[in-house]
């Protein structure tokens, strides 16, 4: 029985990973033209040149046949990662700009221990200028989506929050900011930038223009402390909340009824 619905579900993952490169194919296409072409490339490289080589070495029959396999199942792997790093380039391309992109990239990210709320710890109605926290073995991350020079305040504001919260202690925090401004984050580049982040340097805080005046630590939270930590922001968040409805989406803004305000 136990080897009857193992089998079922190998017949049902097959199917499914096909259908979701279909998809992703389908996705990336619309807005990429060169894929097929570039796919094509990428799948019969290694078959060409393993093709080249077995004429220049005058290889056997077997030998054909066992290099001939491994070079196509090298085309496929490079077809795959081709066409993952595409769609990821068409996906970033798409979020670039809009609000929420920053939170989008990093809410699923699959490294141990990062923890990024969907919810942000500020937000400018009118701008729609934001700011997340998420927390890592690492320490705590702050990242800002807007105009850095509006978002300044804000985020020290926020760090001022955290220092509350982190007194006693050295966990460091990191200001990212994102957008394609000098000194801000490229979004492509933010999942490397913030993964990145394992150590800290003492600084003058002058916002993103932070002079060195330490060498470097590396500091890591110990699992209990990060679960510590993560209780104490969400507490923190709680108490100070965004004066939102739940339910609200507070990156977009919401509609106002005239004959409330006039109070009838």
């Amino acid at each position: 029985m136990a080897e009857a619905k193992k089998a079922k579900k190998d017949k049902k993952k097959g199917p499914k990973v096909i259908n979701q490169i279909r998809e992703i194919y389908k996705y990336t296409h619309q807005e990429d033209k060169a894929l097929p072409w570039l796919l094509l490339v990428a799948f019969l490289l290694p078959v060409v040149v393993g093709v080249v080589a077995g004429l220049l070495m005058h290889w056997r029959w077997l030998t054909w046949i066992f290099m001939m396999i491994l070079m196509v199942m090298l085309g496929v792997l490079l077809f795959t990662f081709v066409l993952t790093k595409r769609a990821d380039k068409v996906g970033y391309e798409k979020l670039d700009g809009k609000p929420g992109a920053a939170i989008s990239v990093l809410g699923n990210i699959n490294k141990a221990g990062f923890n990024f709320p969907q919810t942000p710890v500020w937000v400018d109605p009118k701008t729609k200028d934001a700011i997340w926290r998420g927390t890592g073995y690492n320490g705590i991350y702050l990242l800002a989506e807007g105009n850095p020079s509006r978002t300044k305040r804000p985020l020290e504001r926020q760090q001022q929050a955290i220092k509350g919260v982190t007194a006693g202690s050295n966990i460091p925090v990191y200001l990212i900011s994102v957008g394609q401004g000098q000194g801000q984050v490229r979004l492509k580049d933010l999942r490397k930038k913030v993964v990145k982040c394992k150590s800290y340097e003492p600084t003058d805080y002058s916002f993103f223009l932070m002079k060195k005046i330490h060498p470097r630590r590396r500091f890591v939270l110990t699992k209990d402390e990060l679960e510590t930590l993560n209780f104490r922001l969400q507490t923190l968040q709680e108490k100070r909340g965004l004066g939102i409805p739940k339910g609200m989406d507070p990156t977009r803004p919401q509609h106002i009824s005239r004959r409330a305000m006039r109070g009838r």
